[in-house]
């Protein structure tokens, strides 16, 4: 388990040896458009998750996930991705990615404001989850969040429902990360840095427009390999409402 900071600060790398390696922003923030590029780990990457997410604490937390599931060599990775309110999770979509994520970096990125949370891969937009709260589902808009990420061993159940394990001969398992860049609030002793001037914010109002749209389309017709609001198995009881809503 050990991080590097190499090249003057501007890249971190985390390694997986046995035990996992992570790192947290100094900084909460309350809404923001958070960018990170990263490079997977090359390979055998199989039993391992790099993670890459916003969260709060407690058992009600709010949390927004980019979870990237490793594989043997030559398979695809699979981007995991979900969204907490108030400690209910079970919101889970995947997707393969169009690229190679282990050649070179890639940019993934959230935009959270108060009328949606956007997941994008390179400025795609590949998921949206609305502020519905209008009809009753909420919706993470008061829980300053901070931005962590992490690399560990989940072989219990990363790859193909834990039926391929890490294979430790590889180790250690090392994912590469620079220019984080958080357009945000930053949350400090009870107030928002936003407060005084958000004019000057456009991120806080953006929203997809009829392209967005479009590519998101065109991403969960291609390329979403799971989507809960469709697996009609896991909730007998019916579809969580905001599937029939989104």
């Amino acid at each position: 388990m050990f991080s590097k900071i190499l090249e003057n600060g501007q890249l971190l790398t985390l390694s997986l040896d046995k035990t996992g390696s992570g790192f947290r922003s100094k900084n909460q923030y309350l809404f923001g458009k958070i960018d990170m590029q990263l490079k997977l780990v090359p390979g055998n990457s199989a039993g391992t998750v790099t993670a890459y997410y916003l969260s709060s604490l407690g058992s009600a937390h709010d949390e927004i996930d980019f979870e990237f599931l490793g594989n043997l060599s030559g398979d695809p990775y699979i981007l995991h991705t979900n969204v907490f309110t108030q400690g209910k999770g079970n919101r889970e979509q995947q997707f393969y990615l169009w690229f190679d994520p282990t050649k070179d970096f890639h940019t993934y990125s959230v935009l959270w404001n108060p009328q949606s949370i956007i997941f994008y891969v390179d400025g795609t937009p590949i998921r949206e989850f609305k502020n519905l709260e209008s009809n009753g589902i909420a919706f993470p808009k008061s829980q300053p969040m901070w931005i962590y990420s992490s690399l560990w061993n989940a072989d219990d159940w990363a790859t193909r429902g834990g039926l391929v394990k890490t294979d430790w001969s590889q180790a250690p398992f090392t994912a590469s990360y620079r220019n984080f860049n958080a357009q945000a609030c930053i949350w400090s002793s009870g107030s928002s840095s936003c407060s005084s001037n958000s004019s000057s914010k456009s991120w806080l109002t953006q929203s997809l427009d009829t392209t967005g749209q479009a590519r998101i389309k065109w991403v969960q017709q291609n390329y979403m390999i799971y989507n809960y609001c469709t697996d009609t198995k896991r909730f007998p009881q019916g579809l969580p409402p905001e599937c029939s809503l989104a």
